[in-house]
């Protein structure tokens, strides 16, 4: 498959899925700056996607995926929280790990791709 626009990367579609699973699990969350905090990570990661993508430069866009990785680093680490402090599941949390270190694993192929061949 041809990768003509940043839809069309895998990672993003990831990265959109997670987002909008964490919208919908929390959206009853009444823990306004947890809830905020957790969704506005999760938005940067496919957000961050796009933008470098979009960019004048293959460093830029690498730039970019770094920032996307580290919000996805972020977001697995307000799971932990959210699972101890009772406001997810522990079988929640699990299935989000798995797609966090997913997306993770995604961006370090990709990074590891665009300095090594762009």
């Amino acid at each position: 498959m041809k990768i003509e626009k940043f839809e069309d990367l895998l990672v993003w579609q990831e990265g959109i899925s997670l987002t909008i699973e964490i919208y919908q699990l929390l959206k009853n969350c009444n823990d306004f700056g947890f809830r905020d905090q957790i969704r506005r990570a999760a938005l940067s990661i496919p957000s961050n996607i796009a933008e470098g993508y979009d960019r004048q430069t293959n460093k830029e866009f690498v730039q970019f995926l770094y920032i996307a990785k580290g919000s996805c680093a972020e977001v697995r680490t307000q799971l932990y929280v959210a699972e101890l402090i009772g406001l997810i599941s522990k079988e929640q949390v699990d299935i989000l790990l798995i797609q966090t270190n997913k997306i993770s694993a995604m961006l370090t192929n990709l990074i590891k791709t665009r300095k090594e061949n762009f």
